[in-house]
């Protein structure tokens, strides 16, 4: 419309005005295209891990290259995707429009949060180029410190950078969350996406800290020789899996929980229908953070830990699956009798509740002591991790970013490629993983480069799946980059949703609304399959 203020993307244009925004549209697509950089060379390396694989011999790599192959993985897939992928992308851009705040609390320390960001990764990337790093993802102690070539400093201390972007980033949406909500914005107005976004970054600024901490004590003991966690020094192994685990199990939560809020977002959207018992959805989210709080024993049980501690560890570990299944149970809930739309979002969704739900329920088996012996450090474990995490949080990022692509490019991507990705997504990542569940319950440990003949057929199953996987997870990037050219402009609503997001236009402009609204009913409100306006005064 003549008149009209310009877009955040049309504002300014310049390279500086975008390296120098704060903007929190702006460094969310910052993020984005640093997040997927560092996607694709975790991916190269798992494709590389799978291809050695497909044989039982050692016969791609060095052994030396294929313990550094794994290590780059876990480390860049980790700490420089799933950790920032969803809070940093889809919450940073989501997050004040669904406030209908014109910006994050402190715009400075968002743009520094990404120099953080950038710079962690740089090192980390420079220490995986010049010598490479054989400790795996944990750097597990004494041989982190005492056996490892020299690289692993460098590298600790890129991820010791990336966890003040994560601070930044968890300390910048408590305070929006409490301080910028739109006139009516109660508590319990709030959409599910806030709320999980929330328990992410109370776990993000109380639970890094500890990593941090954990980190430069590594680096001391490597530098300087003060005996910390090496035996030889007088140190103990163990602390170092204490400390490292208390923010790693909450850090899976860190990944997890936004797509969680996402998927509670997804679910009423496209079924049309209020979210079943919001309230024990919202606090769901709440409960799985303080939970994950006090489970990080866990993964310690064949560690030496005392018994009667690993009883109480695999209580709380049954404990936290309880809000989770609350989740599920809702969200299957809000499907019934609803006008289901499966559009690509939706489908990403689903394979989302799928696969989240297999990855906890084998969560379960690893929480029950006698069947931890038998399946630790195996393979097992590997596929458990990566249904929660890449099944899981993968399949509702890629959920969310179709869901939120009109409003963030202005442009409609091609639905059938959509769904097609979306369903050669699943097929592939079951086919990659579930195998694994198979050979790990065989015996298979992980981390090995050879491994008896009788095992093969499975790893080539899984490699197989890999391959599948990999062409699911390219298809986004070519029709997104098509849609950004030739894509249909996109209206303000595509969906017909309900949250405060949608009533501004699609791309937004660089202030967000031009008139704050008034909220004055919850974010789901949907009567015969019709949305209700949530706000006015727009």
């Amino acid at each position: 419309m003549h008149g009209s203020p310009p877009n955040y993307l049309t504002a300014r244009t310049t390279i500086r005005s975008w390296l120098f925004s704060t903007d929190h549209k702006r460094i969310a697509l910052l993020y984005f295209a640093s997040i997927t950089f560092f996607f694709l060379i975790g991916g190269l390396a798992a494709v590389l891990i799978r291809l050695e694989l497909v044989t039982p011999a050692a016969d791609l790599v060095l052994p030396d290259t294929y313990n550094r192959l794994f290590t780059m993985h876990g480390v860049i897939m980790v700490w420089f995707f799933l950790v920032p992928s969803i809070p940093t992308t889809l919450g940073n851009f989501v997050l004040p429009l669904m406030l209908a705040a014109r910006d994050l609390a402190f715009p400075r320390l968002n743009l520094a949060s990404w120099y953080f960001y950038i710079a962690g990764g740089a090192l980390t990337v420079l220490a995986l180029l010049l010598g490479g790093v054989d400790t795996g993802w944990t750097f597990y102690e004494p041989y982190a410190s005492a056996f490892s070539n020299g690289y692993v400093t460098l590298a600790v201390l890129g991820i010791f950078l990336s966890g003040f972007s994560s601070i930044l980033t968890g300390l910048n949406f408590i305070v929006t969350t409490h301080k910028l909500r739109a006139p009516g914005m109660t508590w319990y107005r709030l959409p599910l996406f806030v709320w999980s976004l929330y328990s992410t970054s109370v776990i993000l600024v109380l639970a890094t800290p500890v990593l941090a901490m954990t980190l430069l004590m590594l680096v001391a003991e490597r530098v300087l020789g003060i005996g910390i966690f090496d035996p030889a020094l007088g140190g103990d192994p163990l602390l170092w899996q204490h400390m490292f685990w208390f923010y790693s199990h909450p850090a899976v939560y860190i990944m997890v929980l936004p797509a969680i809020g996402i998927v509670s977002e997804l679910v009423p959207a496209f079924a049309r229908k209020q979210i079943f018992g919001y309230k024990f959805v919202a606090w769901a989210s709440v409960a799985i953070a303080a939970i994950g709080f006090l489970v990080w024993g866990h993964h310690m049980f064949v560690a030496g830990q005392s018994l009667y501690a690993s009883l109480v560890f695999s209580f709380l570990s049954y404990l936290v699956a309880v809000p989770s299944a609350i989740k599920v149970f809702n969200w299957v809930a809000t499907l019934h009798k609803g006008w289901i739309r499966f559009d690509a979002p939706m489908l990403y969704a689903f394979g989302f509740i799928g696969l989240f739900t297999i990855g906890g329920l084998t969560g379960l088996f690893l929480a029950a002591l006698a069947i931890d012996v038998h399946v630790t450090d195996t393979y097992f474990v590997v596929a458990h991790f990566h249904y929660i995490m890449v099944g899981g949080s993968v399949s509702a990022f890629f959920g969310g970013l179709h869901y939120w692509w009109p409003k963030i490019t202005g442009r409609l991507y091609p639905e059938g490629w959509a769904r097609a990705a979306a369903i050669l997504m699943f097929f592939g990542f079951n086919l990659t993983f579930f195998p694994q569940f198979v050979l790990g319950w065989l015996g298979m440990p992980r981390r090995y480069d050879a491994y008896p003949p009788e095992f093969q057929i499975w790893h080539v199953l899984s490699s197989a799946g890999a391959s599948t996987l990999a062409v699911a997870y390219a298809m986004p990037l070519f029709y997104f980059f098509w849609s950004l050219v030739w894509g249909a402009r996109a209206p303000a609503n595509p969906w017909g949703a309900t949250g405060l997001e949608w009533l501004t236009g699609s791309p937004p402009p660089a202030r967000n609304f031009e008139r704050t609204p008034i909220v004055v009913r919850g974010p789901y409100d949907y009567v015969e399959g019709q949305p209700r306006p949530q706000a006015e005064n727009v």
